[in-house]
C-alpha cells in the first residue's frame, strides 16, 4: 500500500504528461488527465493511499474555487449592460431546459427515481468554466470578438449557470441524504442563499482591492493571490446557508476586484492562471481514478444518448438566450452554441458526490459525468477553436 505522497506524486505526474501529450495532438489536456485517471485506477488504484479519498473533496473544492475566481476576473459590467438580455437568459435558460429533458430521459432509460434524475440532471447540465474560461480568456487577449463583448457575455452566463447548477445539487443531494428541505424552506433558503454570497463576496472583494490598492509597493502580486485566496476559503466555511452558494461569492469577489481595479485584476488573474495548472491535473485526474468501468459500460449506449440529447436541448437554448442581442450575426449566435457544449469541470468536482454520500445510483451518475466530459469536452473545445476562426471577426 502507497502512502498518500508517492499516490499523488504518481497522480500528479501522470497526469501532466498525459495532458501535455494530449495538447501536442491539439485535443483538450484535460481528457488526457481523465484518461490517465481511468488508467491508474486499473493499475495502482488497489494501492493507493485511502487517505486520498480524505482529502479529495478539499482537492476538488480548492480546484473550483480558483477556476471561478478566475471567471469572476474576467466579467466586466460593461459588457453585462450590453448584453445584460442574453446574459440573464444564457445563465438559466439553456440550463433549465436541459435539467427537464435529462431529468425525463434518465428517469425513462436508466429508470432513476424523479429526484434522483434531477440531482443527475443538474450535475450533467454545467458548463465547463475549466474549458471556457481559459478560452474566453484567451479570445479577449487576442481581441476577437471583443467589439460585441461576445467573451464576457459567455463568461458571465456560463459562471451563472455553474452556480446555479451547484446551488440547486447542494439542495437536492440534502433531500436524497435524509436532511431534506421542505419546499417551504428550499424557497427561502435558494434566494437567501444567493443574495447572501453575492453580498458576502462583494465584501472581500472591496477589502481586498482597498487593502491592495493601500499597500501597492508592499504586497506582492504572489501575496494578493494568497490573501484572496484566504477571503474564498472564509466565504466556503461561513456556514450552510452560505456555503451552498459560495461558488457565487467567489465569483463576486473577482468581479469586484475588477470592476475596482484592472490593472491588479489582471496581474491576479495571471498568478491564478499558473495555480490552475496543479489544480486542474488534480481534478480530472480524480474523477477518472475514481470511475468504475461496470457502471460505465452499464450506462453505455444509454448514457451516450442521454449526454447527446442534453447537449441538443441545451443549444437550442442559447440560440433563443441570444435572440436578444440583435447586433449579434447567426455566425456569433452559433459560436456562443459552441462555447457552451463543453461540460467537465463541475461533473469532475461533483460525479462522486452522490457515490460518496452513499446513494445506490451512485456509479451509474459517476459514470454519467465521464462520459459527458470524454464526448463533450473535445467537441466543445475544437468548436471553440474553429468557431473563434469562422465565426468571429478580427479586431486586431
Amino acid at each position: 500500500m502507497m502512502d498518500l505522497n508517492t499516490t499523488l506524486f504518481l497522480l500528479i505526474c501522470g497526469g501532466y504528461f498525459f495532458g501535455l501529450f494530449f495538447d501536442r495532438l491539439k485535443l483538450p489536456s484535460i481528457l488526457g488527465m481523465l484518461i490517465f485517471g481511468i488508467f491508474a485506477s486499473l493499475t495502482i488504484g488497489n494501492y493507493a493511499s485511502p487517505l486520498l479519498w480524505e482529502v479529495e473533496p478539499s482537492l476538488k473544492s480548492f480546484a473550483l474555487t480558483i477556476i471561478l475566481l478566475r471567471a469572476g476576473l474576467g466579467i466586466k459590467k460593461e459588457s453585462l449592460r450590453k448584453n445584460g438580455t442574453s446574459a440573464l437568459l444564457m445563465s438559466f435558460l439553456p440550463a433549465t431546459l436541459e435539467t427537464i429533458v435529462l431529468t425525463l430521459a434518465l428517469h425513462s432509460l436508466l429508470s432513476f427515481s424523479l429526484l434522483t434524475a434531477l440531482l443527475t440532471a443538474t450535475m450533467l447540465t454545467a458548463v465547463s468554466p475549466a474549458v471556457i474560461v481559459p478560452a474566453m480568456l484567451d479570445l479577449t487577449a487576442r481581441n476577437r470578438g471583443n467589439k460585441k463583448d461576445i467573451p464576457s457575455l459567455i463568461l458571465a452566463g456560463a459562471s451563472i449557470d455553474d452556480v446555479l447548477a451547484i446551488t440547486l445539487f447542494s439542495l437536492l443531494l440534502h433531500g436524497l441524504t435524509g436532511e431534506a428541505f421542505s419546499p417551504q424552506e428550499i424557497a427561502l433558503m435558494t434566494p437567501l442563499a444567493l443574495v447572501t454570497a453575492v453580498v458576502a463576496g462583494a465584501f472581500v472583494g472591496r477589502v481586498s482591492i482597498y487593502y491592495f490598492s493601500k499597500h501597492p509597493e508592499k504586497v506582492r502580486d504572489t501575496e494578493k493571490v494568497l490573501l484572496l485566496l484566504v477571503g474564498a476559503f472564509f466565504l466556503i466555511s461561513l456556514g450552510e446557508i452560505i456555503h451552498i452558494a459560495s461558488l457565487l461569492a467567489i465569483m463576486t469577489a473577482g468581479f469586484i476586484i475588477l470592476e475596482k481595479n484592472s490593472d491588479i485584476a489582471a496581474r491576479i488573474a495571471e498568478k491564478l492562471s499558473k495555480i490552475w495548472v496543479f489544480a486542474e491535473i488534480i481534478l480530472f485526474v480524480l474523477i477518472g481514478f475514481s470511475l468504475d468501468l461496470s457502471a460505465a459500460l452499464y450506462a453505455g449506449p444509454r448514457g451516450v444518448l442521454i449526454i447527446l440529447i442534453g447537449v441538443s436541448v441545451r443549444s437550442i437554448g442559447v440560440w433563443i438566450s441570444t435572440i436578444p442581442s440583435r447586433h449579434l450575426t447567426k455566425k456569433e449566435r452559433l459560436f456562443c452554441v459552441c462555447a457552451y457544449i463543453p461540460k467537465a469541470t463541475v461533473q469532475a468536482a461533483l460525479g462522486g458526490v452522490a457515490l460518496s454520500h452513499g446513494l445506490p445510483e451512485g456509479d451509474i451518475i459517476l459514470a454519467l459525468a465521464v462520459i459527458s466530459i470524454l464526448i463533450t469536452a473535445p467537441v466543445g473545445l475544437i468548436g471553440i477553436r474553429l468557431g473563434s476562426t469562422y465565426l468571429l471577426t478580427d479586431e486586431s
